[in-house]
């Protein structure tokens, strides 16, 4: 499968034997956190980093795959040019009609009786533009998850794109509630992979993605799923550096809690990313209060380096930024030496 994937187009990385998460990084970068455009290992012909390290070498994919079989085989996304709605069918609480399609108005008269899925609301967003539902398109490649939702892939044309990934319960860029967006800053989980929970298995005829349908795509653009095609650097964003007031050092305290929060890029959920983003922000915030660095930009910099891990939930990112550093800044961090 995962030659058959690079053979389309579709950088390919390893995913956890039995899982649906990226394969777990080498030893040393497990103990020392860093950037995944700081890692040596993707150049030395290693898996670290999750999508990062997705690779079209043939040689390579026969190495990782050869070595372990059982591995799982991830696309990223956005250099495949692969847009890809994940549809979600997870028994959770309907939120309020705000929230099923942002921007877009559900008036009460519309019947939402038995609303209870992203099938439903990637449905009511098609039929408010009039067009066909994504979940039926047989012209394209749809693939059906263990957890009963469903992956429809597009690929995106010469005037369209790139896209952002996003998740559906995010407050700032969603499609629609309980559908994701796969794209650049993504991956998906390849057709044929099995997991304990079972199989993604192709639905229909098409084995390749069609084009990404003009509606889709001006909804995208809606929703801020844009991304700026002004030149950057490879990787995640770089992030500014702290800022020290005049005489003072310590700058240097906080670069291994922010490698440890840009780290999590590789692993899209989990890998306790809540957890590493409230300590560099409490501790930033100490510094702040020890006159060691200046507020002015160190929240941009520890928003910039969440945003690089997790970009479909700046609002949540922002909340924990604001009441770390509020925490911190009432307990003032002096580093050693320093009165």
């Amino acid at each position: 499968m995962a030659r058959w994937c690079a053979r389309n187009g579709w950088p390919v990385h390893p995913l956890a034997p039995g899982g649906k998460i990226p394969a777990a990084n080498c030893d040393t970068c497990r103990r020392h956190p860093h950037p995944p455009h700081d890692c040596p290992c993707p150049r030395a012909g290693r898996w670290c980093h999750g999508f990062h390290a997705a690779t079209l070498d043939p040689a390579r994919i026969d190495a990782w795959w050869g070595e372990t079989p059982r591995l799982g085989v991830g696309v990223s996304c956005g250099p495949a040019g692969l847009v890809v709605v994940d549809v979600d069918a997870h028994a959770v609480r309907v939120p309020g009609r705000d929230r099923l399609l942002p921007g877009i108005p559900v008036h009460e008269s519309i019947d939402l009786t038995g609303l209870d899925s992203g099938f439903d609301t990637l449905a009511l967003l098609a039929a408010y533009h009039q067009q066909p539902d994504p979940a039926g398109d047989i012209t394209t490649l749809r693939v059906r998850t263990p957890s009963k939702g469903l992956h429809i892939w597009y690929r995106t044309t010469p005037n369209q794109g790139p896209y952002r990934s996003s998740t559906g319960s995010s407050n700032k860029v969603a499609l629609a509630w309980q559908v994701d967006v796969r794209a650049t800053g993504g991956y998906i989980v390849a057709p044929g992979t099995r997991t304990p929970a079972g199989t993604y298995v192709p639905l229909g005829t098409a084995r390749t993605p069609a084009p990404l349908p003009d509606w889709l795509a001006g909804e995208l653009d809606r929703t801020g799923h844009s991304v700026p095609t002004t030149p950057a650097p490879a990787g995640p964003t770089p992030t500014p550096a702290l800022p020290a007031r005049p005489g003072r050092g310590g700058a240097g305290v906080l670069d291994t809690l922010v490698a440890e929060i840009e780290a999590c890029a590789a692993t899209p959920h989990g890998a306790s990313f809540t957890e590493k983003l409230n300590r560099a922000a409490y501790t930033a915030g100490g510094l702040v209060a020890a006159g060691v660095v200046t507020e002015d930009r160190i929240r941009e910099r520890l928003l910039t380096a969440a945003r690089s891990a997790r970009p479909h939930q700046e609002h949540r990112n922002e909340t924990v930024v604001a009441s770390a550093l509020s925490a911190g800044m009432r307990r003032p961090l002096h580093p050693k030496g320093r009165p």
